[in-house]
């Protein structure tokens, strides 16, 4: 069907009122795809660009599928940015269409390298063929050094698209990073005086990166994939490892079914905590202009808890 999205695209861009919108509101139109990339650019953007959010509000990112509409959005705009081909492997078909001259790609996770985090035998073929048999864990920026290397990505886009206000998104950037060492700083002093160093999530393998920054084992019900369901087997092992290591928590994630945690939960007595993977808000969250380092505040909180 990308013959058909080729074709509407093509009509829609030569319908009236489609021409760039940089001319109409003189700022810089930047579409990312996940949160964390929509924060970190319309932080360092400020006044000077308007960012949107490619992912409808509330929408689980691993299954979601580009519209024409969002490709015509993409098209119209000066920056375009991603974290990843394993992240967004549906981001590639929107790439190969743009023209490039009009709109720049960036890769915010450009030079960092990805962890290899487990992948389900029933789905291990069909992610190997998606990614070109590069695999790994894709949610780096949930490593707060990661993050930061992001952050610097999306500078440096910026300033190449808009020279002119390079001192403006240089102080915004410098600012944001402040914040993510500091959020660091925090995380490492919190956890590392926490008696439980086992983190049990009732989801897909999402928070390796963390666990890592911070000392932890991470063990997850499922594999990097979100559809990935464990078996029963698997879940034994899960209420098994519960009780051994007497964990009162268990972990769930949002935008997926915390069927999994509370099944767990139940069988042992302990209780679900939210642990956010921040790949998406809720339409709510985002009119209230929620920011990845408050999401991530909320995750110490409840690491802090589940961890005691």
């Amino acid at each position: 069907m990308k013959w058909l999205t080729v074709l509407l695209l093509a009509l829609v861009l030569l319908l009236p009122g489609c021409s760039r919108q940089e001319s109409q509101s003189g700022k810089l139109q930047v579409v990312t795809t996940l949160f964390p990339l929509y924060d970190f650019a319309r932080t360092i953007g400020g006044d000077k660009a308007q960012v949107t959010l490619l992912l409808p509000p509330g929408v689980e990112p691993h299954s979601f599928e580009p519209r024409p509409e969002d490709v015509v959005r993409v098209n119209r705009a000066d920056l375009f940015v991603y974290t990843n081909a394993v992240m967004e492997p549906w981001a590639a078909n929107i790439i190969s269409g743009l023209d490039k001259g009009k709109v720049a790609v960036v890769e915010g996770g450009r030079g960092i390298h990805l962890m290899q985090g487990p992948v389900s035998d029933q789905h291990r073929e069909a992610h190997d063929d998606a990614h070109d048999g590069k695999g790994g864990d894709p949610h780096i920026w949930l490593d707060f050094d990661n993050a930061r290397t992001i952050v610097r990505n999306i500078l440096a886009a910026y300033i190449t698209r808009d020279p002119a206000n390079k001192a403006y998104y240089e102080q915004n950037a410098v600012g944001l990073d402040r914040q993510l060492a500091a959020l660091d700083q925090r995380f490492k002093d919190t956890l590392a005086n926490c008696p439980k160093k086992v983190l049990l999530h009732g989801g897909h393998y999402a928070f390796g990166y963390m666990a890592k920054r911070y000392g932890l084992k991470y063990i997850s019900a499922s594999a990097v994939n979100a559809d990935a369901e464990p078996t029963p087997a698997k879940l034994a092992e899960l209420v098994q490892v519960m009780r051994r290591e007497h964990l009162g928590y268990v972990y769930t994630e949002e935008l997926l079914s915390p069927r999994v945690a509370e099944t767990i939960a139940r069988e042992t007595g302990a209780k679900v905590l939210m642990l956010r993977a921040g790949h998406n808000v809720t339409k709510d969250e985002l009119q209230k202009g929620v920011t990845f380092v408050s999401l991530m505040e909320e995750n110490l909180k409840n690491l802090k808890t589940g961890l005691q």
